[in-house]
């Protein structure tokens, strides 16, 4: 890491580089200096000394400025390049400013020097920062992109997961054991596997449900550290630096257990030779130059976690594609390339940014910046009692689009007793809610389906049949029911669900008071 400006001089005369450089610090710059006079010298200087600055003779036994010019630009081009000449005149001034060089000061007039520098250095730093907000843009509208890719992906395997899991139940529950059986879970073993990796995809795709909480990072870590000293292993150091004045955030605890235990597995898989691992919590103020700089961010009080390493770090190429879902350095098999995906996705999911700070050999730290809320800790309130399922009894009205989904919950319904009522459609469930003659105690509809969807549905249900109890069903949820609660007398069913699963939360829902 480079702590001073870095200048290069190319010239064969050591007094006027001296006097060149006594004009720079006479005008309050502060910088580290390297001066070549060859073509190989240049070359190397370029790679190791990684000038911020060039300045340069036109004329030299060694190289010539067109050279030298030629040179720095393939190597650098993002690198200032000044001409500081004698002889140069007003037609090869003009020639060198074509050819890339950024601007020229006569030798004899070197009180120049300093304001030409100093504008050349900023020029060049409000291009870089131009192109880094290009490229942050360029990497936020790519990250969407594959998250719309990856909600649609899950939502429409996880319909197809909820019918193979359905049926595979079904005929476990109806045939004798046989030694056929363990064939029959192995395929719910796998199946069940599929629906943890769509819940990955759901969370970076930021369309998984959420129950956001006020609570304390700290909390949330200290609770995580038992788990993580079992699972990082005895050869890495785990150490915490928590803030005991930390705000708190607004998040979904079992998410941010996630972010917290996916980030130290990554930090393990960097460490295969043992390190130390750091997880530190502070309160932070974003202020618009940092906003500014970080895609996604947004000013103001935040809460940090941050999760560091001592591992082999990463290149620019790597961190171009770190948050990208099945992305992964690790071999065939050790890895689904989902952990730091899902976290990208929670943290934004959370309202949250993250910044990655990492380079070859000197370790990764990832920052998540939270909102903070000025909203107190909430107790803990008592889990439900359990619900007790009984045989059916109740008209059920199940609108789904999916014909292999809609078909396996109506036989699982039927077989506990109840009436079902089957709508292929939204529009065909509006039908049915105004037409039907007997009561409908119930309806259980997709979220997301073609023409009307599952909240219009159970708006007009509510609003004409206002005793009816309403379960919304999906692979994933719109965006704006995962941050807000969905409403009371609202509940919620994730794909893929087992039909235990459906029969229990249809049972819980009827026998819930309205």
């Amino acid at each position: 890491m480079k702590d001073a400006l870095h200048i290069l001089f190319v010239d064969d005369s050591a007094d006027d580089v001296q006097l060149e450089q006594f004009e720079l610090r006479q005008g309050g710059l502060a910088f580290a200096a390297k001066r070549v006079e060859r073509q190989p010298d240049l070359v190397e200087a370029l790679g190791e000394f990684r000038p911020d600055l060039i300045i340069s003779d036109d004329s030299m036994p060694e190289i010539n400025g067109s050279t030298a010019l030629r040179i720095a630009h393939a190597a650098c081009p993002e690198v200032p390049f000044i001409f500081v000449s004698g002889t140069i005149g007003e037609e090869r001034a003009i020639e060198s400013l074509k050819s890339g060089a950024t601007d020229y000061v006569l030798k004899d007039h070197l009180g120049g020097l300093v304001q030409k520098v100093r504008r050349a250095l900023k020029d060049a730093e409000d291009r870089r920062e131009h192109r880094k907000l290009e490229e942050q843009f360029r990497q936020a509208q790519k990250m969407e992109a594959i998250g719309r890719l990856a909600g649609g992906v899950a939502h429409d395997f996880n319909n197809l997961l909820t019918v193979i899991v359905g049926y595979t139940e079904l005929i476990l529950r109806r045939v004798p054991p046989v030694p056929k059986r363990g064939e029959l879970e192995e395929v719910l073993n796998a199946a069940h596997r599929a629906g943890a990796l769509t819940r990955q995809l759901l969370a970076f795709s930021r369309k998984q449900m959420i129950t956001p909480v006020v609570l304390n990072l700290n909390a949330s870590v200290t609770e995580t550290q038992k788990m993580l000293l079992r699972l990082i292993g005895e050869d890495i150091e785990i150490l915490t630096v928590l803030d005991q004045s930390l705000g708190n955030v607004r998040a979904d605890p079992g998410q941010i257990e996630q972010v917290i235990m996916n980030l130290a597995v990554n930090a393990r898989d960097a460490m295969p030779q043992g390190g130390k691992l750091t997880i530190e919590t502070a309160s932070v103020v974003l202020d618009e130059s940092y906003v500014r700089g970080h895609a996604g961010a947004k000013a103001g009080p935040h809460v940090m976690l941050s999760v560091s390493d001592t591992g082999h770090g990463m290149d620019d190429e790597m961190k171009s594609h770190l948050f990208e879902p099945f992305f992964t350095t690790k071999e065939a098999g050790k890895g689904t390339g989902l952990g730091l995906s899902t976290v990208y996705g929670i943290v934004n999911q959370s309202g949250g940014s993250i910044c990655v700070d990492s380079e070859p050999a000197h370790g990764t730290t990832f920052k998540l910046y939270l909102p903070r809320v000025d909203e107190p800790l909430k107790p803990l309130e008592p889990a439900p009692p359990a619900v007790r399922v009984v045989a059916g009894l109740g008209t059920i009205l199940v609108a789904e689009d999916a014909l292999v989904v809609r078909k396996l919950v109506s036989e699982v319904l039927c077989e506990e007793g109840y009436q079902v009522l089957v709508a292929q459609n939204g529009e065909e469930a509006l039908r049915l809610i105004e037409n039907h003659p007997g009561p409908i105690h119930l309806l259980l509809t997709d979220v997301v389906m073609p023409g009307v969807g599952g909240k219009e549905v159970a708006d007009q249900m509510t609003s004409l049949r206002p005793e009816a109890k309403v379960l919304y069903s999906s692979g994933y949820t719109h965006q704006g029911m995962f941050l807000k609660r969905l409403s009371p007398g609202i509940a919620y069913l994730q794909k893929p669900f087992t039909p235990d699963e459906l029969r229990r939360k249809v049972q819980e829902v009827l026998a819930a008071k309205s």
